[in-house]
Formats: structure tokens, C-alpha cells, sequence
């Protein structure tokens, strides 16, 4: 079966004829179909909410695209469109960011301040924990696959779980292509929740998946088994075709995602991933007749394969150009689809996180002053350096990586740790690379701001990812393009994670017909998109427990912010 051949064909329409759901629920449309009522405070909620991340799709990506998009994002970007969104927190990363998306809140409440932590009181040796993993299960570690998948850490309640708690009919699906963005966008009441793996589909230790989702998993399994050729490059993308070496050897920026049969890293660095996971989605909400109820559904879908090829090539090679090409298509595919079943359904589409390129292709574009990060400030390197001047235990330092937060050893006596403190933010500030050091006392007496996120100050930025429970002793800001990767090698060259708005700006767009369109250029925030989709649906919210507000969706005096 040609599961994705050279041209940009959706997964989702070949996926279609295995997973029989091509023509499910088509028999709730109408041959010929009634003029499109507008949409107006007084038009009942919608019957499906369908919200979307697309991981690492920042705002500058939209917009170098948006003239070239003619299918799911050309729709979208006719709807009701905040161009400028932020993930307005300091740690730009993939389980922070997902976790704001449909809570209302900063990871400063939802306590997912990044991807991984340290809690250096945990029973095991592994002292890192993972964002969405349960570190008490037993033989567990942090990372290489051996962490049991959790909910565990978020710490607030997500959209599906406040929809399920005013009426336990409402169903609740969460796919995507990674684990911490089904989980933390799903929640804790999501009736089916799943992401991909070299299997297919998966879901928490001891699920088994139903029928239709193990019909999809088998799908995805096989495309994944199959070798796939080379894509065509679209005639746009051809000056986006340019190799750039990297340092170990090999180039990226003209590649076609040709991959061997069973290569699972190349599949999720690819538009194949995305396919997948719309496929999967469009199938259960067949099976699970998601929108023909008397509530509201809501449908999430966690797309991954942008931020995959971003950290793999680049935002800016032949390869994004492509992706960019294919989410769209795929988008167009699904959405056509939704709209053959006729039901009456909203779309949110947002992102956890933006990016930026590699400094090799920001040096050639108008960037020359982007580097990559000096090795000496590994918290490994730091803290042993530091302990051997101090006399002190190691390890000292504990870290993720060359920046964002530190945690010092919990074997120091209070004056050691006074002295490790002191002289560590000394070393780290001195540092060229390094915009800023702050510590936690600073953090937890800075309020968190109210103003507009593109006024927000760099300890603004820190403040809304700041969790007394589990954020380090003190965080360690790089300064703006500075790569936090010493070395780059094929499959991982680029990332994001900073306190600078290439990392922190996000569309946010709105579709359902009937939506009258316009376009606010004015800044707003993700964690006000779950309050919006709330008051869309009648459903309240209390906006004393979270960070956002809700934002009109109806143009003209009318709002659909209902009190």
C-alpha cells in the first residue's frame, strides 16, 4: 500500500480507505446545502470544538507562509485571527507551553515549568523527572523511553475536565504525536488519549486502546514499516533549497524526507506524523460520533512533526517549506471531512512554542552574530569547577542543560549553599553569552504581571514559569540567538526554549462558518484561548483560578464573551 508517495499527498486521505472513515457520519449532510446562518452572541455553542497545536509553529513561520497557504491554514487565516499570541512565560518549551493551551494558566500554576526537572528528593537515582511522567512507579527513569506516562504533575484542570464535570456526556478526545502534548492538553478525563510510538498508537501503562483506535495504530504502524521515497519540492520552496554544513559532518536545508522502512525518528521528523495523528483523530471522532450528541465534544489534536523538522534542519531549509506545504494540505483534507458530516464545529489552532534557526543559516542571513552555546556552562562543568574551588560535595549542580533552571545539591550546609549560590551566579553573569542570572527568592516576591505579554519584562517572562514546588535555585538566561546546543549534528541542530519572543510569539486562530472574519493585531495570550472556547460553549469559568480572559470572537458591538 503506497502509504506517502513523492508528491505531497495526505496521509489522511490514504489512511481514509484502511480506517473506513472517509464517508462515516457523511449521512448528516445535505445535498444541497442551506445559506450559512452568521454567527451571533445569540447562535447556540457549537457541537465539536476541534483545538489544534502545531508544535513549534511560531508566529514568524505563519506569517512567511500565510500568502502561500490554500487549504486548512488558508481557512483558518480567514477566520478570526490573532496574529500576534504568546506563550508568554520564559521556559519556551514543549510541556510548559501545551500545558497553558486549554487550563487558562501559566506554567507558574499549572506546574509544568519545562520539559524535564530536577527533584533531588525522589526515592530513585534518577533525580531528573520528566514533565509527564509518574516517578514513583518502580524500575522507572526520566528518559530513553523509561518513564510511565502521567498527568500527575499538572496541577490544575484543563477544558475536558471542567466540560466532563458539568456533564459527564461530553466526550473528550486527546491525539498527538507526543505524549506530554495529548496528556497536558487532555487532561485528566479524557475518554480516549493516545499519541504515536514505533508501534503506532499508545496510551498510559495498562490502557488498551478501543477497536477503531487500534484499527488506526495498525495503519500507522504499517506506513511506518514502509520505506517512503524522496518528496517533490514545490516550486516556492525552491529558494529555501540551500545546504548548510553542520558541525559533525553532512549538511541540512535541501532535504525530501526520504526515509528507510521502520525508521521511526525520520517518520516523526516529517509530515507523515501529522498525517497520522489527523487520521487517527478523524477516525474516532467517527467511531465515537463526536459532535451528534446533545453537549459539545472536544476533539484535541497535538501536531508535532513541525517541531521535529525544526530541531532536525532548521526553520528556514527546503524541508520546513515542504512541511509547511503538507500541514496545510492535511489540514484541508481533515477539515473537509468535518465538514461533510455537517455538524456545527469550532476550531482553535494554536502552537506551544515558536523557534529560530540554526546560527549556521542565521550567520548567512542577516544574523552573523549567531553562535552556539560555549560547552563551559554545563551545570556539570560549572558545578565541578565550582566545588573544586569551594572544597565542596559533588555533585553541586544539577540542570537540563547550559540555561533556564538550576538546582544546587540539597548536601550543603546552609552555608555552603550560600557560597555555592553566590559564587555560581557570579560565574554565570560574567559569562559573555549569558543575558541574566535570577534567582528563585527574586522570582517568587516578583508579581505576576497583568500588562499585554509584548510589554512583559525578562523577569515577567521568568515570573510566569516560576513554581516555588519545583523551579531551581536560580535560572540562567542566554542572550538572543544564542543556540543552546555546543555542537550540532544530523537530527538535532536547532531549538527554542528562550525568554525571546522568536520563542515566545504564537498564532492564534479561530474558525467555525459563520464567523463573521477580521484579524486583531494586537498582542493576547494562549492561556486566553481556554476561557474563549469556555464562554463559546456556555460553560462557566471562575477567573479567579486562571491567568487568561476570554477574548471576542464576534466582530462589532455584540461580543461573545457572555458574563
Amino acid at each position: 500500500m503506497e502509504m506517502f508517495p513523492v508528491k505531497l499527498k495526505s496521509l489522511t486521505t490514504v489512511l481514509a480507505a484502511t480506517l473506513c472513515f472517509a464517508t462515516a457520519g457523511a449521512g448528516l449532510a445535505q445535498d444541497s446545502a442551506p445559506p450559512v446562518a452568521k454567527v451571533t452572541a445569540a447562535t447556540p455553542p457549537p457541537k465539536l470544538i476541534v483545538a489544534i497545536s502545531v508544535d513549534q509553529f511560531s508566529a514568524d513561520l505563519f506569517a512567511e507562509y500565510r500568502s502561500h497557504y490554500t487549504g486548512g491554514l488558508a481557512r483558518l487565516a480567514s477566520g478570526v485571527v490573532f496574529p500576534a499570541g504568546y506563550q508568554s512565560h520564559g521556559a519556551t518549551e514543549t510541556c510548559p507551553g501545551h500545558s497553558t493551551i486549554l487550563t487558562g494558566n501559566h506554567p507558574a500554576h499549572t506546574g509544568i515549568i519545562a520539559n524535564n526537572y530536577f527533584d533531588l528528593s525522589v526515592a530513585r537515582s534518577d533525580k531528573r523527572v520528566y514533565c509527564a511522567e509518574d516517578e514513583t512507579v518502580p524500575d522507572t527513569s526520566s528518559g530513553g523511553g523509561k518513564y510511565a506516562a502521567s498527568v500527575n504533575h499538572l496541577m490544575v484542570p484543563t477544558l475536558g475536565d471542567l466540560m466532563k464535570a458539568r456533564d459527564p456526556k461530553a466526550q473528550i478526545v486527546s491525539v498527538a504525536g507526543k505524549d506530554r502534548a495529548a496528556i497536558m492538553m487532555g487532561g485528566r478525563k479524557a475518554d480516549e488519549l493516545m499519541w504515536l510510538f514505533p508501534g503506532g498508537l499508545t496510551s498510559y501503562r495498562g490502557t488498551t486502546l478501543s477497536p477503531v483506535a487500534q484499527q488506526a495504530s495498525s495503519a500507522i504502524a504499517a506506513a511506518i514499516g514502509q520505506a517512503r521515497p524522496a518528496m517533490d519540492l514545490p516550486a516556492d520552496c525552491a529558494s529555501h533549497d540551500i545546504a548548510i554544513p553542520i558541525d559533525k559532518g553532512g549538511t541540512v536545508g535541501t532535504g525530501r524526507f526520504q526515509r528507510d522502512g521502520g525508521d521511526f525518528r525520520r517518520f516523526m521528523a516529517s509530515p507523515e506524523a501529522d498525517g497520522a495523528v489527523l487520521a487517527a483523530g478523524a477516525a474516532l471522532r467517527a467511531a465515537r460520533k463526536l459532535g451528534e450528541g446533545s453537549t459539545t465534544d472536544l476533539l484535541i489534536l497535538g501536531l508535532s512533526a513541525t517541531d521535529y523538522i525544526g530541531h532536525s534542519t532548521g526553520t528556514e531549509g527546503a524541508e520546513m517549506c515542504i512541511q509547511m506545504h503538507a500541514l496545510d494540505q492535511q489540514l484541508g483534507d481533515f477539515f473537509a471531512r468535518l465538514d461533510a458530516t455537517g455538524i456545527d464545529y469550532a476550531v482553535v489552532l494554536t502552537a506551544d512554542h515558536g523557534g529560530h534557526d540554526l546560527p549556521e543559516r542565521n550567520r548567512q542571513n542577516a544574523w552573523p552574530a549567531a553562535e552556539r552555546v560555549d560547552a563551559a556552562l554545563d551545570p556539570e562543568a560549572m558545578g565541578k569547577a565550582v566545588a573544586e574551588k569551594l572544597g565542596l560535595p559533588q555533585p553541586l549542580l544539577y540542570g537540563d542543560g547550559p540555561f533556564g533552571d538550576m538546582y544546587l545539591s540539597k548536601a550543603l550546609t546552609p552555608a555552603q549553599r550560600k557560597a555555592a549560590l553566590a559564587e555560581l551566579v557570579a560565574r554565570y553573569r560574567a559569562h559573555r553569552q549569558v543575558e541574566a542570572v535570577v534567582t528563585g527568592e527574586e522570582l517568587a516576591n516578583h508579581p505576576i504581571s497583568k500588562r499585554s505579554p509584548d510589554v512583559w519584562t525578562l523577569m515577567d517572562k521568568l515570573r510566569a514559569s516560576y513554581n516555588a514546588q519545583r523551579s531551581g535555585d536560580f535560572i540562567v538566561v542566554l542572550k538572543p540567538r544564542v543556540t543552546p546546543i555546543p555542537e550540532s549534528g544530523l537530527g538535532y541542530v536547532a531549538t527554542h526554549g528562550s525568554v525571546w519572543d522568536y520563542d515566545r510569539r504564537v498564532p492564534i486562530l479561530f474558525w467555525r462558518k459563520g464567523l463573521t472574519a477580521f484579524e486583531q493585531p494586537n498582542a493576547v495570550m494562549t492561556v486566553d484561548i481556554m476561557p474563549t472556547l469556555a464562554a463559546l460553549i456556555d460553560l462557566p469559568v471562575d477567573a479567579a483560578k486562571i491567568d487568561g480572559r476570554c477574548l471576542d470572537l464576534l466582530s462589532g458591538p455584540e461580543s461573545s464573551c457572555r458574563p
